[in-house]
């Protein structure tokens, strides 16, 4: 985070100490927003949201052994088209 307070300090004119704590704002409301279960939305970069997987069997790579994988949840990213395109 550090990095990007660095970079949002020099594009605003602002001190680093300030652009740390609304990065951190920032990311403890996305973080907020997935752990209630809600997505979020930004526009022009893209949405974060969660993604439910199912209890499945798996196979340790290492010793073949079967074993039982439980249901989790995971966060997912898509990007905007803008963000798509700036890549590109």
């Amino acid at each position: 985070m550090e990095e990007l307070a660095a970079k949002v300090a020099a594009a605003t004119g602002h001190t680093v100490a300030d652009s740390k704590k609304a990065t951190a704002a920032v990311f403890d409301a996305l973080r907020g927003a997935l752990s209630s279960g809600d997505g979020m939305v930004v526009k022009g970069f893209g949405s974060f949201s969660i993604s439910s997987r199912k209890a499945r069997t798996g196979r340790n790579p290492r010793t073949g052994e079967t074993l039982q994988i439980p249901a989790s949840k995971s966060v997912s990213f898509k990007a905007a088209k803008a963000l798509k395109e700036a890549v590109n």
